[in-house]
């Protein structure tokens, strides 16, 4: 048999072989496909071996794949069943991968969770887990692997990265239940994340609990200028402070941006405003316009509104300080923004006024990813206008 005699082979209606030495032949199908088989005998049966397809296996390849067959059938042993054997154990460990796991596991949960539930958890593995431990096998992973990936995601945001931990623990105590793990390794890593839960504010990162908040906000019948920042604190998820400190001079509605100094970093920083975010501050200018102070204080124009305005009108519409804060609006803005609009990080990062470094460690400029930016914003303002439409 000869390379020239094998790409030439043209199929019949019926399958044919070419036959090389020691038993190896090239079946051709009807359809044209050509596979390598080794015809031989054990225990005096005769069996054939399927070896690989033509052509990416070549002639030269076949035959050292019947050279290692037959040096097994010499040594007593069946080649057909060690090939068996082999795929088995491959697949084995591939169904036995933190991936193959997690996904196995996630597609148990899914008939008792929501939709939207099941879409974020898919959504934090495969952006935060699955890059990083999803092909390792589930039983060899350390537990110093398992907190360097969550330690990845704590850069971005702590609360996040407690909740990774523990669906990766969710995953693990399911590996253990069938077999697949001994241990549960995410219970050694108790305590090595720091608490979220003080000094960090409260924010709620289900669609479902923030759109009854933000029902509850845009029906606020307080004064205009408090009504008008408690509609703009989600949509802009800018600091606190930074907002109801907004100087009209800072504002282009023309331009739909607001454009200040970081009280953080002390370096300009960019806000596009979304169409929605420009309609409720020209309507304030018709109020508030005329001054310094996008939201000035009841007592004193010249100020602007104290910093427990908003806070208060949200207690007094019934949000509870463990629910929402004004800080917690900005997390919120960032898990779902990530979550549920699919913005890459550091975007979103950029537009929370936080340092953004690049590949080279050159912290990012004000105007980087200003286009995307600006997508973003519209897409976020839209999204919180669906989010307040969901039924209570």
């Amino acid at each position: 048999m000869t390379d020239v005699l094998i790409r030439s082979a043209k199929p019949a209606a019926k399958k044919r072989r070419l036959h090389d030495t020691f038993g190896l032949y090239l079946e051709v199908l009807p359809t044209g496909t050509k596979s390598w088989r080794m015809k031989y005998r054990f225990r005096k049966k005769e069996k054939s071996l399927t070896l690989g397809k033509y052509p990416d296996m070549g002639l030269r390849d076949a035959r050292d794949s019947v050279s290692d067959a037959r040096k097994v059938l010499r040594e007593g042993r069946d080649p057909g069943m060690e090939r068996r054997v082999l795929t088995a154990a491959r697949e084995l460990s591939a169904a036995d991968t933190f991936e193959a796991i997690g996904r196995e596991w996630l597609a148990e949960q899914k008939p008792g969770w929501a939709h939207g539930h099941f879409k974020r958890q898919q959504s934090l593995l495969a952006n935060d887990v699955f890059p990083h431990l999803g092909p390792r096998p589930i039983a060899e992973i350390t537990a110093p692997e398992v907190l360097i990936t969550v330690r990845r995601v704590k850069e971005r945001a702590l609360e996040r990265a407690h909740r990774t931990l523990q669906v990766i623990g969710q995953i693990y105590r399911y590996a253990v239940a069938t077999g697949r793990a001994k241990h549960n390794i995410v219970a050694d890593l108790r305590g090595s994340l720091p608490s979220y839960k003080s000094g960090h504010f409260a924010a709620p990162t289900e669609p479902e609990e923030f759109a009854a908040h933000l029902r509850m906000m845009n029906n606020y019948k307080g004064t205009p200028a408090v009504k008008a920042a408690l509609k703009l604190a989600p949509m802009l998820f800018a600091r606190p402070g930074e907002l109801r400190k907004a100087r009209w001079a800072d504002i282009q509605l023309d331009n739909a941006e607001w454009r200040y100094i970081s009280s953080k970093t002390k370096k300009p920083h960019i806000v596009p405003l979304a169409s929605q975010a420009v309609t409720i501050l020209r309507d304030l200018h018709k109020l508030t316009g005329r001054g310094l102070n996008v939201f000035p204080g009841q007592r004193s124009v010249i100020r602007p509104m104290s910093d427990n305005a908003v806070l208060a009108a949200m207690r007094r519409m019934g949000i509870p300080a463990d629910e929402l804060t004004g800080h917690g609006l900005r997390a919120t803005a960032r898990t779902l923004i990530e979550e549920e609009l699919h913005y890459r990080p550091e975007v979103i990062e950029l537009q929370l006024a936080h340092e953004v470094k690049d590949s080279n460690g050159s912290a990012y400029n004000r105007t980087k990813h200003l286009t995307t930016r600006k997508k973003m914003m519209q897409e976020w303002a839209d999204y919180l206008d669906k989010l307040a439409e969901y039924p209570a």
